[in-house]
């Protein structure tokens, strides 16, 4: 069994951390046995490794390792991507394709952002996880695998489970061994020991001098939050390394490069997200529209029992109808002899005229297609308005956008395609 230091320079892994050797040294325990590992933190610790290194010392480091982010590939299609389709299993399947679970057969698949998954997937997964077998999507043959799960995911399961969002059962088949990364702003003595190592990396790679803080800017550097980890560390230590002329960086250089996040002392953070006020407006607006929908709905439905029967029968049938629309009481609601449509005039003789649900065809309803796709397009516009104000307001950070709308990234990664955003 090889030590956490080997792990660490086989796998370029920086740190002296105790939390972080922990987990490392769970990684190596657990490596040579087939259990299901689950491997969470925030955004950007590095949870990628943990799969690489449980692949590397199993005895299935000879089969194939693939990893599969959940939370990229849209709703419609992950299905055929984990466990493969049969041609004609829906538009598109022009010929039978292997899934994920049939390609890694022997070998270790990782899942990161496994809480993104759909629930119907969430159903698929856990067969595989309970008898090893899967049925391709457009086929009713059952088929069987021997791999090794190992999944990731930055969400807050329990916060997941009691939304109804991810099933309890899947949980505890994926977590019978969970390890936690902790944060880089809890790892305080790597800031600075990973900073010099991605300055020095840089350096090399453009061909110019590394990099060096100052006492004040290491410090600033320490104290800072790291909401991104060690992905946003890196990213900082590339900027700098390429646009500063001048090879020692002061705290105010440093902190030019740095988005103020408040504080950047230590705090108990509280993980209860409160809705912004965008997320109230967004709420209000689709109740108002989806009341315009049902009000526009029960307008043509009236309109045309008015066109086929007269007036006299829909008076007693949509009384209440005409009320709730008009916000009226009912001792002020008149009723005509022949009810009057202002609206949509149409000429006498068309409502005289007796007619048949045969006689109702394409003309006979252009009116309610032309409402419905008016309807439709307002509905569009203002899903493209709030997509494209959520990014803006997120500096196109489509996962920050996501959680904003309160939708799926993979939702939204849709919809920008959709809507050629």
């Amino acid at each position: 069994m090889e030590s956490v230091q080997a792990i660490k320079q086989r796998f370029e892994i920086i740190g002296n951390d105790p939390k972080l050797n922990r987990a490392l040294e769970k990684a190596i325990q657990v490596a040579p046995t087939d259990i299901s590992v689950l491997v969470t933190g925030e955004s950007g610790v590095g949870k990628e490794s943990i799969p690489k290194i449980i692949h590397a010392l199993s005895h299935r480091k000879h089969g194939k390792y693939i990893a599969v982010n959940c939370g990229a590939i849209p709703e419609g299609t992950i299905d055929s991507e984990l466990f493969g389709h049969e041609k004609g299993a829906f538009t598109g399947a022009t010929s039978t394709r292997e899934g994920y679970f049939e390609v890694a057969d022997g070998g270790t698949i990782f899942l990161d952002e496994v809480g993104e998954l759909p629930l119907t997937t969430q159903v698929r997964l856990l067969r595989v996880l309970e008898n090893g077998e899967f049925i391709k999507v457009g086929s009713s043959q059952v088929q069987k695998t021997n791999v090794r799960i190992v999944a990731a995911t930055n969400v807050n399961m329990a916060d997941a489970i009691e939304k109804g969002k991810f099933r309890e059962d899947l949980y505890y088949r994926l977590s019978t061994v969970e390890i936690q990364l902790p944060p880089l702003r809890e790892r305080k003595e790597d800031i600075h020991i990973l900073f010099r190592k991605f300055s020095s990396d840089f350096a090399h790679k453009y061909k110019m001098p590394p990099i060096r803080l100052t006492d004040d800017a290491v410090q600033y550097l320490i104290r800072y939050r790291w909401s991104g980890n060690i992905r946003q560390l890196r990213n900082i230590a590339e900027q700098i390394s390429v646009l500063e002329t001048n090879r020692e960086i002061s705290v105010a250089t440093l902190q030019s490069y740095l988005p103020t996040e408040g504080t950047n002392l230590p705090s108990v953070i509280n993980h209860t997200k409160k809705d912004s006020d965008f997320s109230n407006e967004r709420e209000i607006l689709y109740k108002v529209l989806f009341d315009m929908k049902a009000d526009l709905n029960d307008l043509k439905k009236l309109t045309l029992e008015l066109m086929q029967n007269g007036g006299a029968k829909v008076q007693e049938t949509n009384k209440n109808l005409i009320q709730r629309i008009y916000g009226q009481k009912e001792d002020n609601v008149i009723f005509d002899e022949q009810p009057k449509t202002e609206l949509y005039p149409v000429q006498p003789e068309i409502v005289q005229e007796e007619i048949h649900d045969d006689d109702l065809e394409d003309d006979d309803f252009l009116f309610a297609e032309t409402v419905e796709e008016e309807e439709t397009l307002s509905l569009e516009a203002k899903e493209i308005e709030l997509i494209k104000k959520a990014l803006e307001r997120n500096k196109g950070k489509r996962k920050a956008a996501a959680d904003e709308l309160g939708i799926s990234e993979r939702t939204l990664y849709r919809k920008i395609k959709q809507y050629d955003l």
